[in-house]
């Protein structure tokens, strides 16, 4: 149920993408739904992961590429609430900063996105030496395994400029991979060539994660509609295993999970980029609440340091 308030207004930060801010967009419709005497303000800006498009983004060497400059508009004041893709927030939060709300898990698989001259086709039909688009080690840590005739390159840039660099006819890439639900948001779902089930998706995939300051009581109670139980329940344990696990969205962590009645499995593999080495591990148990979400994923976590993860991670 809404709160019941005087009329507030609502300043509400996102990245200035396509993609962020369709995102951004989903949350503030929401907001406007569950709080009618709202009054919502949106603010746009880079963050560092967008300003830096000439290198890798696990070269760069920060967690938070894209929510830093969103956080310090936050802790200055200027804005109450930020919309992130949830797998791009640090297990790690600033001091004073909370996350808030867990909302909407889209499909959180990824997938293939073929060059015009490879319609048709799936991985496993390109030639041998294709070369492959996508900025994700660990994506690629893990496509190597499956499919080691071919090539993997970085690419980067938000999504519409990947999806022109790999739609040039002078087009390096036969082939990107990316994550189902940003292409479904921005309708493009056409384009999927194939969505990949056996590759485990990164940590939150598919969510989104509004943050706020932790002392703003207010903006805490009109977000708090936004949850979605099952959704932020699952998420929970997956960021929790990564936390454990000391990785970021630049580490090669993937995760899959699903329910059965009130009975979460969390499975999790670590591989090494060159998908030499790999250790996975899961296991399930009941999670009605935050604090049980969160012990599932210490659990997986103990379980891939007892079978070797910390080696992968630290050779990386």
């Amino acid at each position: 149920m809404p709160v019941t308030r005087s009329p507030v207004t609502l300043r509400v930060g996102s990245r200035d993408s396509k993609l962020a801010l369709a995102q951004t967009e989903l949350i503030i419709g929401e907001l406007k739904k569950a709080h009618p005497q709202l009054t919502i303000e949106l603010s746009t800006m880079k963050t560092i992961g967008d300003k830096r498009q000439d290198v890798a983004m696990n070269k760069i060497g920060d967690k938070g590429l894209f929510t830093k400059e969103l956080e310090t508009g936050l802790s200055e004041n200027t804005i109450d609430v930020v919309v992130h893709s949830l797998k791009d927030i640090p297990t790690q939060l600033p001091e004073n900063m909370l996350l808030a709300a867990i909302h909407g898990r889209a499909d959180p698989r990824d997938c293939v996105i073929m060059a015009p001259r490879n319609q048709g086709k799936k991985l496993e039909d390109l030639a041998e030496g294709s070369v492959i688009g996508t900025g994700s080690v660990r994506r690629v840590a893990q496509l190597r395994r499956q499919y080691p005739h071919l090539e993997f390159a970085d690419v980067r840039g938000n999504l519409n400029t990947r999806l022109a660099k790999l739609d040039a006819p002078d087009s390096v890439y036969d082939a990107l991979v990316l994550a189902v639900a940003g292409i479904e948001r921005l309708q493009l779902g056409a384009r999927i060539a194939h969505a990949l089930d056996t590759v485990l998706y990164a940590v939150g995939q598919g969510a989104l994660g509004v943050e706020v300051r932790a002392d703003d009581v207010q903006t805490r109670e009109l977000v708090a509609c936004l949850n979605s139980r099952s959704v932020r329940l699952e998420c929970l344990a997956e960021r929790e295993v990564m936390r454990v696990l000391e990785g970021g969205c630049s580490v090669p962590i993937g995760v899959r999970s699903t329910w059965d009645g009130e009975q979460l499995e969390v499975k999790c593999i670590v591989a090494s980029p060159d998908g030499s080495q790999a250790v996975e591990a899961g296991t399930a148990a009941q999670v009605t609440n935050d604090d049980q979400a969160r012990a599932l994923g210490v659990q997986v976590a103990a379980l891939m340091r007892e079978r070797g993860a910390d080696a992968v991670l630290r050779a990386i």
